[in-house]
């Protein structure tokens, strides 16, 4: 009876597992264009103090209510510097969306896959064969069909969202490093990392806030993190490489989010791009399936050379 209902319960999980995926990207993308719409008004650093105090606020009930031990982190200037990476990447975002539409942004941080790959490939020792240059070499193209960079193109917000993308690729790097950290510490700090910027930052052409806005401002953070529960559950249900592809509906709620919301209207060359890298991004995840099962079914070694090419989840 077991052998029978196995594959079913798989195939349910695999869906529920797509479903979450799915609602996360979705819940991403509220995020933000709440986000693009009160940098409007609110420094990038008001915006991420009372985001992340929120966010704290709700981390440590969870953290109280469930009784959970936080253990001082195994490589502790590792995990530092992930925070560093993690704030950067969050205040470039809001910084990039003050000026740039949605579309155009979310196509810059979808892009940080590609940089994983090489940067692993440098940083982290991790091997990389023909097939993988030769996708990560698409993906490039892709960034450069959808930023078409020149004199007049690359302006300082592009710059702002590029290096965002790139501090975005390091924090994945860094997540995997500090695979033995637990989540609930890496989301810790940085929130912790966040508000401390935000406090840093938000005196600087400080805003009161309305009723409506101090709310908004609050949902960020809350909403953020509903998003990271669905995509953390969404992997556990199933396969990263099940549902990895999913996380690149993020352009397409962009591109109608930001034309509903905001008027913008994505330029033919950015939508080529943006194809172009998430073809990339899902060519590698395959890739990288397929090398997982090649490994799996062949025979142990007693003196393995490395390790397969890990997944870029955080």
């Amino acid at each position: 009876m077991n052998m029978h209902t196995t594959p079913v319960a798989g195939r349910s999980a695999s869906f529920h597992g797509i479903l979450l995926m799915l609602l996360g990207i979705l819940l991403f993308s509220i995020n933000d264009v709440m986000g693009k719409w009160l940098v409007a008004t609110y420094s990038v650093g008001q915006v991420l103090l009372l985001r992340s105090a929120a966010a704290l606020v709700v981390l440590t009930a969870a953290i109280w209510y469930r009784g959970e031990r936080l253990y001082f982190p195994s490589a502790p200037g590792l995990y530092i510097l992930r925070i560093v990476f993690s704030t950067l990447e969050v205040a470039c975002f809001y910084w990039a969306v003050m000026w740039l539409p949605l579309a155009d942004v979310m196509t810059c941080y979808l892009a940080a896959p590609i940089y994983v790959a090489a940067i692993a490939a440098v940083w982290l020792k991790e091997r990389i064969d023909l097939l993988r240059v030769s996708v990560i070499a698409v993906g490039f193209v892709g960034v450069v069909l959808a930023l078409r960079p020149s004199s007049e193109t690359l302006t300082l917000p592009v710059t702002v969202a590029l290096v965002g993308s790139l501090c975005f690729a390091l924090l994945m790097i860094t997540t995997r490093r500090l695979r033995d950290t637990s989540g609930t510490s890496l989301v810790l700090g940085q929130t912790l990392g966040a508000l401390v910027f935000g406090a840093i930052a938000s005196p600087f052409g400080w805003v009161s806030p309305s009723s409506l806005d101090f709310v908004l401002l609050s949902l960020l953070g809350l909403i953020a993190m509903t998003g990271h529960i669905c995509v953390n559950r969404s992997l556990r249900l199933a396969p990263a490489s099940v549902v990895a592809p999913f996380q690149y509906t993020l352009i397409v709620w962009a591109i109608i989010l930001g034309y509903l919301v905001f008027g913008d209207i994505a330029e033919l060359w950015t939508i080529i791009g943006a194809a172009v890298i998430c073809g990339a991004g899902v060519a590698l995840i395959v890739i990288e399936r397929r090398a997982r099962r090649a490994i799996a079914a062949s025979p142990p070694s007693p003196a393995p050379s490395g390790q397969p090419f890990p997944s870029a989840e955080t």
